[in-house]
């Protein structure tokens, strides 16, 4: 028999079962519902160490363990619904049943239509939609016995704003496929399992964002601990509450909670919107560029000022004085750049030759990356007044080509900032 305590521990002797628990987000609800007490079966792939994510199932274990939790790690890939249905019985031999069901595995690529390879799109719909899906199936006729039953996906609001779709088809899909379980599975199963999704208001630091956004990108980023909450807040409500499409802000402060600088991390520094929601990366770009350059009123049209009419060859020129040996070595890549408006035209960044070139005009090798953008923007970006993430999530930017190797070029910005 299980006890539930929710005297002081709302969560005691509960069991929450976390796909995708071995690190990031998933982790950090595990250790917020070990801390009172309860068992986590921690569903992931990652049974060893991995040379650029940190974390396995064991080290997440010896977490929870020591949190005041019970775990259980059990290797699952949610593709594999053989893995998925040997957990769900691991779970309730050793804990007797499933309480919670947190549908957090996932995969993305920001790429768009031509750019995102066959394998990548059934990675994305495989583990994101058809994950949730059976891993939900798998759990539900012990969530259906339970007295709490939560079923909490990781998935967004279903905005079909159609800027959503167009840098990223495949990944919005496989997101909103998600979203969709939820919508689906509440009113099948209205009454007997609270069926909802939660989202981040901004990025949240993890490992993966630290790999999509490159360095410097926490800054612009929450800790995993506002999701860790919101979710926990979600959980004590009853099975009422369901259908819900839960921002981790908007819950938070229904509870009360006015100061989110505890969850930055760099307290006052502009936050970076995340995806699917209308409150986008546009408005925050706004924001931080009105701290350095005034903006012009429009009420009276006024030409391009002439000092502006070479910028993109002087910034190039900086940008060639910057290069050297150690820096086409650690990035590797050919940009080229297609820029709309004035002194624009196509440029390129050559950091695969010896000591870096850059002009005007396709580069004589291929190149690994194409971006298009105005030459405002252009400028901006690689004066620090514009973030590349921002600039791409907002549609200013359209990368075509490696993003590995375009979020390198980002690292390279940074350090040029200072001189333009």
């Amino acid at each position: 028999m299980r006890s539930y305590l929710f005297c002081c521990r709302k969560l005691a002797g509960c069991t929450v079962f976390i796909t995708g628990a071995s690190r990031g987000i998933g982790k950090a609800i595990a250790l917020k519902a070990a801390k009172d007490g309860a068992n986590i079966v921690i569903a992931a792939k990652t049974t060893h160490a991995h040379p650029k994510l940190p974390g396995t199932i064991f080290t997440a274990a010896e977490e929870i363990e020591a949190a005041g939790g019970k775990a259980l790690p059990c290797a699952v890939d949610v593709r594999d619904e053989q893995q998925i249905s040997n957990a769900v019985e691991k779970a309730v031999e050793r804990f007797g049943g499933i309480d919670i069901l947190v549908n957090n595995a996932s995969a993305i690529s920001l790429t768009n239509t031509l750019e995102t390879p066959t394998k990548r799109v059934d990675l994305m719909m495989n583990v994101n939609t058809r994950g949730t899906y059976l891993t939900s199936k798998a759990c539900i006729p012990y969530l259906k016995k339970s007295k709490i039953a939560h079923i909490l996906n990781l998935s967004p609001p279903l905005n079909l704003n159609p800027m959503w779709f167009k840098q990223h088809c495949a990944y919005t899909i496989a997101k909103y496929g998600m979203s969709m379980c939820v919508l689906g599975m509440a009113e099948e199963f209205k009454g007997e399992i609270a069926v909802n999704a939660l989202w981040p208001k901004t990025a949240i630091h993890t490992a993966a964002m630290d790999m999509l956004g490159g360095s410097g990108i926490e800054s612009q980023c929450r800790k995993v601990d506002i999701i860790a909450d919101a979710a926990y807040s979600i959980f004590k409500k009853p099975k009422s509450f369901t259908g819900n499409f839960i921002i981790d802000e908007n819950i938070l402060r229904e509870e009360g909670i006015k100061n989110f600088d505890i969850y930055a991390i760099k307290p006052g520094h502009p936050l970076l919107p995340d995806f699917f929601l209308d409150e986008h990366p546009d408005t925050i770009t706004k924001k931080v560029e009105s701290r350095d350059v005034p903006e012009l009123k429009e009420e009276k049209p006024q030409p391009p000022p002439k000092q502006r009419s070479g910028a993109v060859e002087e910034t190039f020129r900086i940008v060639k004085d910057s290069l050297s040996d150690d820096v086409v070595k650690a990035t590797q890549a050919v940009y080229q750049f297609e820029l709309s408006g004035e002194d624009g035209g196509t440029w390129f960044l050559d950091l695969k030759s010896k000591g870096g070139n850059v002009g005007y005009g396709e580069p004589s090798n291929q190149a690994d990356v194409v971006m298009s953008m105005s030459t405002d923007d252009f400028v901006k970006m690689f004066s620090g007044k514009l973030k590349p993430t921002m600039a791409f999530m907002s549609g200013k930017l359209k990368i075509k080509g490696n993003m590995a190797l375009a979020i390198k070029l980002e690292k390279l910005m940074n350090q040029m900032n200072a001189r333009l």
